[in-house]
């Protein structure tokens, strides 16, 4: 029998990315492509032009989850998934997200041309606001699908310039030509997601599969200190309130306090100062927390010391902590790392096991249905950046994996 993977055209899975990368493309080779704006738009119809012309049927759902299906012989049997997102970072690269979408893409279509036809239907994937930096938390399009979160919770989340996220929602989809709208929570056999390491782990031992086994936990917050504006000549020192130094302190505490064990992430990537101007004592500062580890237990003693953290330095102002998103470490499915490992093996590639170190979709997903992901190397694992760079040689290797791993589990009757 013909083998999926021997059709895999690696120079057309490469074409295609930077074909894909032409909308939202940034002067420096990266890609603006936030979620539900034009470019957004303008690459889902891209896509589903793509789709239409290898067989594919469209469809969407309330979430704009877009997806491209491939019939089975048993349509009604739940489908076999595969993809990742297409939204990016404003300063965003090429391979994020996108080359989950186009391999699962090219995998589908190295199934069409070996002459099979599976026995579940097999769906490639692009899910909504995996990114979260326009519309914040992010995974928003998983959420929903998964039933996570509900339209209503997300609707009136706004972004920078005050748009809701349900008015962009429907935006798209009005965007949408002929493509129509399939319920939420949808059951899946199975689902397997593609991705650039976004670490170094994978080049630095040039092992070109990663078979990953979870992903680590995740806690994000939005902190608000509100105090009072003066003038910054005439107010004494210990008669302000001031924001942005109670804001300082909690930061520098938080650090430390995240500073064991060593390998906990802590991130403050976003701090907003009102009014921002230099001769003004703060009034407000609200900045974000991304707080990880893939130790649950970790994470939740150090979301206890931030909670005291923040009491405990606000001073003579006011503090709010929100939690915006709270994800625990999970392990992915044996079945599928078992299948992802066996193709790899059967295909002559080198794999090894490997945490993800960031989120995914593939995490909500786990909770609905066996999960997995390949990882392939990226260029001194550098990601969320215009120099973010994959190898052709390792994202054909992963659509080849791909490609058999998704066979087998559309064959399969033990999933």
């Amino acid at each position: 029998m013909a083998r999926p993977s021997d059709h895999v055209d690696g120079a057309r899975l490469w074409r295609r990315l930077m074909d894909l990368s032409r909308f939202g493309a940034r002067p420096d080779g990266g890609v603006d492509r936030q979620t539900l704006t034009e470019a957004e738009i303008a690459a889902r119809a891209h896509l589903v032009a793509l789709g239409r012309s290898l067989g594919l049927a469209p469809f969407t759902d309330a979430a704009a989850n877009l997806f491209l299906r491939l019939p089975g012989r048993q349509p009604d049997r739940p489908p076999v998934m595969a993809g990742s997102h297409i939204d990016s970072q404003p300063t965003g690269g090429r391979f994020d997200g996108a080359y989950g979408v186009l391999a699962a893409l090219e995998a589908v279509e190295a199934i069409r041309t070996a002459g099979l036809v599976p026995s579940r239907p097999i769906e490639v994937v692009a899910f909504t606001n995996e990114e979260g930096c326009r519309f914040a938390p992010g995974m928003t399009g998983s959420d929903l699908f998964t039933g996570v979160r509900t339209l209503a919770e997300v609707a009136g989340i706004r972004d920078a310039a005050g748009i809701a996220q349900g008015e962009a929602l429907s935006a798209v989809l009005a965007c949408d030509r002929d493509v129509p709208q399939r319920p939420l929570l949808r059951p899946v056999a199975a689902f397997v997601e593609p991705h650039i390491e976004q670490g170094p782990f994978l080049e630095r031992d040039r092992i070109p599969i990663g078979v990953v086994t979870g992903i680590q936990g995740t806690r994000r917050y939005r902190v608000r200190v509100t105090g009072e504006a003066a003038h910054a000549g005439t107010a004494e020192r210990h008669e302000r309130r001031d924001a942005l130094m109670a804001a300082v302190r909690m930061i520098a505490a938080i650090d430390r306090t995240a500073s064991d064990p060593a390998d906990t992430k802590l991130t403050v990537g976003m701090l907003q100062v009102t009014p921002n101007a230099p001769s003004v004592v703060p009034a407000a500062v609200e900045f974000s927390i991304d707080l990880r580890h893939p130790d649950n237990a970790v994470v939740d003693r150090i979301d206890a010391e931030i909670r005291a953290i923040v009491e405990a330095e606000r001073g003579p102002c006011a503090a709010a902590l929100r939690q915006i998103q709270h994800n625990p470490s999970l392990a992915f499915s044996p079945a599928v790392r078992g299948a992802i490992a066996a193709a790899a093996g059967r295909l002559g590639l080198p794999h090894r096991d490997i945490l993800s170190a960031a989120g995914h979709d593939a995490r909500q997903l786990h909770y609905a249905c066996p999960t997995g992901m390949i990882f392939v190397p990226c260029r001194d694992g550098v990601s969320h950046n215009p120099a973010e760079w994959a190898e052709p040689g390792d994202l054909t290797a992963g659509a080849r994996v791909l490609a058999d791993v998704l066979w087998h589990l559309a064959e399969s009757d033990a999933i």
